[in-house]
């Protein structure tokens, strides 16, 4: 054969361009900002007497990601129909329970659960706000 051969797009490249194209839809950088980057919203800080506090809101934060997505995937099941009556109204009164202990520690450890929520900078925050729709599937 003469000449080069053409050869499929690697994986490697796939992924080269994935990344490319997610990081040109990032919003331009804010004027008036060292390399255009902003500073972090919220930093960690190792004080000893809070680290408790900041280890049950890290533990907690994470509790509450998986109680959203756990509460998505029962309101899928239940439009889907895949439940029984029953079923939907022992799932309705775990996820209850769950929501009352995640306020209850809340509180016990004197935060909201807006202070659950962490910012993720561009991407945004990692829980929806309350009383924001959670959108479709």
């Amino acid at each position: 054969m003469t000449g080069e051969e053409h050869r499929p797009p690697s994986r490697l490249g796939e992924i080269t361009e994935a990344a490319d194209r997610a990081l040109r839809s990032l919003p331009a950088p804010e004027e008036g900002t060292p390399n255009g980057l902003r500073p972090p919203a919220r930093r960690v800080i190792a004080d000893p007497d809070t680290v408790e506090r900041d280890l049950i809101k890290l533990v907690l934060t994470l509790v509450e990601l998986l109680r959203q997505l756990m509460e998505r995937q029962a309101l899928r099941r239940v439009e889907a129909g895949d439940l029984t009556e029953e079923q939907e109204e022992r799932l309705g009164m775990t996820l209850m329970i769950l929501y009352d202990r995640m306020n209850e520690l809340c509180a016990r450890y004197d935060l909201s659960m807006s202070d659950l929520n962490l910012d993720l900078g561009p991407l945004g925050t990692l829980l929806p706000p309350p009383d924001e729709p959670q959108g479709p599937g």
